[in-house]
């Protein structure tokens, strides 16, 4: 069997006003419309008790919606059973079965299906070559570290070759460099085969690295939808402003709009940007913290300020400063010299600063 065979019946995924309520008033996922392209690795991204983990049962049938319509490709699931839905999940905790070797855990799905002896040899020895685990059929679980185990894993889903792939946390048990070798052997596979992935993590970082889109998700609703990089530089709003990578957030006042542009004055520093939709008054502005400058004090058209904290943190320097628009949280290179209690003047770069949409 060849590897590009895996993942050939990719299909959409879509929620149509999808609830999900337990009991009488627990609402985990409160009226969800979402798209998954088919061949698209979608992110649902958000704090614990967000709706995610529930966003993706749902999708698997271990949970069924109290309300709206599900789909896979052009098929309604939404009361089909998890038995019955052509989707394969992989949980954080591998789920892998002591007794049985790496192969027969990998076979184990094929096996259920009554498929050829022949033929699920053949496919699940295509499934260790991909996750590059050739060789390691005969050993048990406990003979693999970590990450050998959870390609075990994907690789058992893979064979099935399911309609859709969902990972539930799957790197939350790996230490920081394994976690980043297994989420870039993730993001491979699928964009290798044109798999529709779906993947849920708390992890703002590892959503970033391996998403075509992220769903962020607070309070059992979605917060916005878009690409890494959109979500990022034009969050809707302060939570995906915090939640995505750091902000700061300030109290801005806008000063003027002229066409799609805004005068912003923070804390008497003026800024002209883009007016995201505000009108003359009272705003928001996030501004990340790899964005701002350091400059020695006096400079015109900036922020005075004084520093309060200053962190050598390997790769890069991080400061608290006091200024006339509240305490700001700088990411500076890790040769910048300053010191607690240094006065010092900050500016924006010009992609740095955003006006979040009025609510």
């Amino acid at each position: 069997m060849s590897q590009t065979q895996f993942g050939s019946k990719a299909a959409s995924v879509e929620f149509q006003h999808v609830s999900k309520i337990y009991g009488k008033s627990v609402t985990a996922v409160d009226d969800v419309s979402l798209h998954v392209d088919a061949g698209e690795l979608v992110t649902l991204l958000g704090p614990s008790g967000c709706g995610k983990t529930t966003t993706l049962r749902m999708i698997a049938g271990l949970e069924m919606a109290s309300s709206g319509t599900i789909k896979i490709g052009d098929t309604d699931v939404t009361n089909v059973p998890a038995t019955d839905r052509d989707v394969s999940m992989v949980f954080q905790s591998y789920a892998l079965f002591p007794h049985m070797t790496v192969l027969e855990n990998v076979s184990y799905g094929l096996r259920i299906s009554k498929m050829k002896k022949s033929e699920i040899e053949d496919r699940a020895q295509s499934g260790l070559d991909l996750v590059g685990l050739s060789g390691y059929g005969a050993r048990l679980p406990s003979e693999l570290s970590g990450g050998q185990q959870q390609r075990v894993a994907v690789a058992r889903a893979l064979v099935l070759e399911p309609q859709v792939l969902l990972f539930d946390e799957p790197l939350s048990n790996l230490d920081a460099k394994l976690r980043r070798q297994v989420r870039e052997d993730i993001r491979e596979i699928q964009t290798k085969l044109g798999l529709t992935v779906v993947y849920v993590t708390h992890d703002q970082e590892e959503a970033l690295a391996v998403s075509d889109r992220i769903i962020v998700m607070n309070n059992a609703v979605i917060a916005q939808i878009g690409a890494p990089r959109e979500l990022y530089a034009q969050p809707v709003n302060e939570f995906v402003a915090d939640f995505i990578g750091e902000a700061n957030l300030f109290d801005a006042k806008v000063l003027d709009v002229v066409g799609s542009t805004a005068k912003v004055d923070i804390g008497g520093m003026l800024l002209d940007m883009d007016a995201n939709g505000n009108t003359q008054g009272d705003a928001r502005l996030a501004v990340r913290p790899q964005a701002i400058n350091l400059h020695d004090s006096g400079v015109s058209n900036s922020l005075s300020g004084v520093v309060l904290k200053a962190s050598y943190a390997g790769s890069h320097m991080e400061y608290q400063v006091e200024t006339a628009a509240g305490q700001i949280f700088v990411v500076s290179d890790a040769d910048a010299d300053r010191t607690v209690g240094d006065d010092i003047s900050l500016t924006f770069r010009s992609k740095g600063p955003v006006l979040l949409p009025p609510a």
